[in-house]
């Protein structure tokens, strides 16, 4: 019997749910694109955020998540936190074929957090970026992921609103409306 304050059955059930939800409305997405999670652990457990971080809530939230993300044919970047400047755990192939920088940073449960640590230990081949563009994002506490979504960001509203304790919100990238008035746009 687990001692978490959250039922782990339905923290699966609604990060799966949320996460699908996400992809089907991102239209815009195509495999190949890059998902990226900001998780608080503390908030997930209902602390504050920072004060209560959990290795097992880490994993859980990234063992559940990730065939989610992969069966979309997509990859997942996870965001540490400020202490490592926000730098994201991604898998080196994608940081490779993008030409992105990596950083040398290790995360850790009080930098980087508990959900980033899990994904260096389940991604295949994880190296660490400091600056992405994401397609699409889901935030579980409040751990500020717009930085990381492509312009133009349009908030997502999810029928799942909480992972655990903790607010959920996501972002998907659209293409800019441009042009004037007699402009026609896809709908």
């Amino acid at each position: 019997m687990n001692n978490l304050p959250y039922d782990p059955v339905l923290l699966k059930e609604n990060l799966e749910a949320a996460a699908e939800e996400l992809i089907r409305e991102a239209r815009y997405s195509k495999p190949g694109d890059l998902f990226v999670l900001g998780c608080s652990t503390s908030e997930v457990l209902g602390l504050a955020i920072g004060k209560g971080s959990s290795e097992e809530t880490g994993r859980l939230i990234i063992e559940n998540l990730l065939p989610v993300i992969r069966r979309h044919g997509l990859y997942l970047a996870v965001q540490g936190c400020e202490h490592i400047n926000r730098a994201l755990v991604v898998e080196r192939d994608y940081l490779l074929a993008h030409d992105l920088e990596e950083v040398n940073v290790l995360p850790a449960l009080h930098a980087g957090g508990a959900a980033s640590m899990a994904a260096w230990q389940l991604f295949s081949d994880p190296a660490m970026a400091e600056h992405i563009e994401a397609s699409l994002g889901m935030d579980i506490g409040d751990t500020e992921i717009g930085m990381h979504v492509r312009f133009v960001q349009r908030p997502v509203r999810l029928e799942v609103t909480h992972i655990g304790g903790a607010r959920l919100t996501a972002l998907m990238y659209r293409p800019k409306l441009v042009g004037g008035e007699r402009a026609l746009h896809q709908k």
